[in-house]
């Protein structure tokens, strides 16, 4: 915000401009061809955006520069520039200057506008769209203007044949092998129960992995309101010795339908395999479906369904099939902050009944962008988990477990490499069970380069 009253009483400033490109105004002085207009700082800003609004870009710029030596117009100078860099056609550079202005106030719907239709010259779709849904929020949209912007992301969707995103990093791990805390475990011999001690090997491992996860999709138009699409993710840690490297890859393929312009739904063939200290530990095949809908700019609801089949080639008894159902509620908070809401069901039928299990838990988070370019994430979640049969070396009961589960996500989108920005990601995950040996707790950070924008 301005100090008008501070701007006003400060001394006057003088800005020298070519003669042909000034209005006559009073206290202008012409000499050799060039004149010289004493202004205050707000003189000054109107002589700019009179400029600019005129398109004379070449005048403007020495304003601004000489509007830059008086302090609180950070912001004006910031949206000039960029608004005379669009007008030069210099897409990159206004996108810049919008990006700088939002990492400091993310409520600027104006800019975000500008910076969306800079996107949009850039021919960065996707990027684009992710502004244009974050105006849609804007409780103060004109009906015409919101329905310009559901128009717009309408077309993008359809026209946006592909994108890609990766990040990279280093990640602390508690307990790099998932495994127990505990130093020993009591086993069941006939009616007998016996304590026995954990080899080491068997307990959890500390370590620093490196770790990079890569994510793109496709959709490419096939017929009026149907479309081919197709998605790939796949990501990775490495840690020194190689026992406990974990390699995760999948692929979806697929057709999404446009029900109306506020629902699609889609059906997709899923592939997937995960390898872990080297080999491949185990395979999966199968479906999902999924259903998407708009109730508002501020609301929206989804809802996946998903049954695959696994083959686990370290051990059969994993072997089966696994179904799961998952929900989503959205709701802006703010017109840059969501609260989410993610319940969900998972049954796995596998060959062994003592590792079959069925799973109802949900989450919910919230996360979004604050000023000084933070952005933030924070969820919590919950599940329980009852397997079907006893494991009875352990116990002549059934498995169950409580699981908790956490994460906090910091960002600061203000500081770029490469044109990534530095994230810094927490989860803590604990189950406590009544077999002793499946309780665990794993804390787990992550410092990545992350894209914002």
């Amino acid at each position: 915000m301005r100090m008008r009253a501070a701007l006003l009483g400060a001394a006057a400033m003088a800005a020298a401009v070519p003669a042909d490109a000034q209005t006559p105004a009073p206290g202008q002085t012409c000499e050799d061809g060039r004149c010289r207009v004493r202004l205050t700082p707000d003189q000054l800003l109107h002589a700019v955006e009179k400029a600019v609004a005129d398109k004379q870009f070449d005048a403007a710029e020495p304003m601004l520069r000489a509007l830059a030596r008086a302090p609180g117009y950070t912001f004006q100078i910031r949206f000039l520039t960029g608004f005379i860099a669009a007008g030069r056609g210099q897409w990159g550079k206004a996108a810049d200057q919008y990006k700088a202005i939002l990492a400091d106030d993310p409520s600027q719907t104006q800019v975000r506008i500008e910076l969306a239709r800079a996107f949009m010259q850039l021919g960065q779709y996707g990027a684009a769209d992710k502004q244009f849904q974050v105006i849609e929020r804007t409780r103060d949209l004109s009906p015409e203007f919101a329905r310009t912007i559901r128009t717009v992301r309408t077309t993008i969707r359809a026209n946006r044949p592909w994108q890609f995103d990766i990040a990279a990093g280093i990640a602390p791990d508690t307990n790099i092998n998932n495994a127990t805390a505990a130093d020993t475990v009591t086993v069941m011999l006939g009616d007998t129960p016996i304590p026995l001690d954990l080899d080491r090997a068997a307990r959890a491992q500390s370590g620093l992995g490196i770790t990079a996860r890569a994510s793109g999709s496709v959709r490419l138009p096939v017929a009026a309101k149907v479309s081919a699409i197709a998605d790939l993710d796949v990501s990775g840690t490495e840690y020194k010795g190689g026992a406990y490297d974990t390699y995760i890859g999948q692929a979806a393929a697929g057709a999404e339908y446009q029900l109306s312009a506020a629902t699609r739904v889609s059906l997709q063939g899923v592939a997937a395999q995960r390898w872990f200290g080297g080999p491949a530990v185990s395979r999966q095949f199968g479906l999902r479906a999924g259903a998407q809908t708009t109730l508002d700019p501020r609301r929206r609801l989804g809802l996946q369904l998903d049954a695959r089949h696994t083959d686990a080639l370290f051990n059969d008894q994993f072997s089966g099939w696994q179904y799961a159902a998952y929900g989503t509620f959205e709701q802006a908070l703010t017109t840059t902050q969501v609260l989410s809401v993610g319940p969900y069901v998972r049954r796995d039928a596998l060959s062994s009944d003592a590792f079959s299990s069925t799973e109802i838990g949900g989450t919910v988070g919230v996360g979004g962008e604050l000023k000084w370019g933070i952005n933030f994430g924070a969820s919590l979640g919950a599940a329980r988990t009852a397997f079907d049969a006893p494991m009875r070396f352990f116990s002549p009961d059934s498995r169950r477990d409580w699981q908790v589960f956490t994460r906090a996500t910091l960002g600061n989108r203000k500081l770029r490499v490469l044109g990534l920005s530095p994230q810094l990601n927490w989860s803590v995950t604990r189950v406590d069970s009544n077999y002793r040996f499946y309780k665990t707790t794993r804390s787990r950070f992550e410092l990545t380069l992350a894209r914002y924008f």
